[in-house]
């Protein structure tokens, strides 16, 4: 059950994704961009974040998970990895949220594996309250509290994603 109103608006979402676009756009004028999605959770934010980035750039993704239900495993599962050459290239992977920061860790060590020229973060939400792992992230849209968010590609055991806003997420009993 998801109580209360939007913890974030469609417009709140929608003017800072497309200031974080911007300034990507600003910084990586003129140079070879891939930016890599982390599905499933980035799904929505990556797709209107790139809609609004103003230079050519190359797409792929990673599909990894950490978490069951509301708890992460720790454990780190790549279910489909990327398929662009990253060496020499610049990078930027793009995620929903990070809390405990260790899937994002294990992906950023296995793309630095593969020698791009930079590699930087953007993030929709930082849970810093949570971190576990000191990840270092570039571009942050939100900084959220430590409550469970659904919505906007945010999910409670696959559900919820499809909300076009993020709102907190209470079990009812």
């Amino acid at each position: 059950m998801i109580t209360g109103k939007p913890f974030l608006t469609e417009e709140t979402i929608s003017k800072r994704v497309r200031e974080l676009a911007r300034k990507v756009s600003e910084e990586y004028k003129g140079r070879d961009l891939v930016v890599v999605g982390l599905l499933k959770g980035a799904f929505m934010f990556f797709s209107d974040f790139v809609r609004q980035i103003q230079i050519p750039i190359t797409i792929d993704f990673i599909i990894a998970s950490s978490y069951v239900m509301t708890n992460t495993t720790g454990k780190v599962e790549i279910h489909a990895d990327l398929r662009e050459p990253l060496r020499g290239r610049h990078v930027l992977l793009v995620e929903d949220i990070v809390d405990t920061g260790v899937t994002l860790n294990s992906i950023r060590g296995s793309v630095l594996n593969r020698a791009p020229d930079t590699l930087k973060i953007c993030t929709l939400l930082d849970k810093r309250e949570r971190r576990e792992v000191n990840v270092p992230l570039d571009y942050v849209g939100f900084t959220v509290p430590n409550f469970f968010l659904v919505g906007y590609g945010l999910d409670f055991n696959g559900h919820y994603r499809n909300l076009p806003y993020i709102s907190v997420f209470k079990k009812s009993h």
